[in-house]
């Protein structure tokens, strides 16, 4: 199995207001575009043995800023979590109609179940796991953290655990055998990077 190196899309509109963006394609704010060239500068001179991005526009313009769309092959499955009933809406809002509602117990009508977007989790797993080296998958919040419990070889409802802000880097990897976290939601919009 190749390291991955997790990028999740910059910030939009609605990542700011906290509304679920599953399938609806906005574009990248202002800050997320400079957010994006922060951690292309990150990225820069890193051989990866294959870039996957979301088709989705956030994701790929995020992976365009960076410098490595040239290289990259669309992957559907790390498109988003489709929220059905949620997409557009904040967790308050269905609160309101739903008390106790989460995206990570509760019910999606006209969406996908957690199980759903474990499998295509899955998937991408799978498509990687005999790549030679590195791999970049520029994706969004909810798939990359239930890739990353599938990877910790965890149910998809681990993610809940794993907080990601925009354009944040995380990787994975192996000690001995075992799958591992090697570092997690690293933010280069922070700080200065040369």
């Amino acid at each position: 199995m190749p390291d991955l190196w997790l990028i999740r899309h910059g910030e939009t509109a609605w990542t700011l207001s906290g509304k679920h963006t599953g399938k609806t394609d906005i574009p990248l704010t202002p800050r997320g575009i400079t957010q994006a060239e922060k951690l292309g500068r990150r990225l820069a001179g890193k051989p990866f043995a294959l870039v996957l991005t979301s088709p989705l526009s956030r994701a790929r313009e995020t992976c365009r800023l960076t410098g490595l769309l040239a290289q990259a092959q669309i992957e559907e499955n790390l498109r988003e979590w489709d929220y059905g009933f949620a997409e557009g809406r904040t967790t308050a809002e269905i609160q309101k109609q739903m008390p106790g509602w989460n995206i990570w117990t509760g019910a999606v009508p006209e969406g996908e179940t957690l199980e759903q977007v474990g499998a295509r989790a899955d998937r991408v797993l799978a498509r990687v796991s005999h790549v030679e080296g590195a791999v970049a998958l520029f994706a969004h919040g909810h798939v990359l953290r239930i890739l990353a419990a599938r990877w910790l070889v965890l149910p998809p409802q681990y993610g809940r655990y794993l907080a990601l802000d925009t354009a944040s880097l995380s990787m994975l990897g192996h000690e001995r055998e075992f799958p591992v976290v090697r570092s997690w939601n690293e933010r280069y919009d922070l700080v200065e990077v040369p």
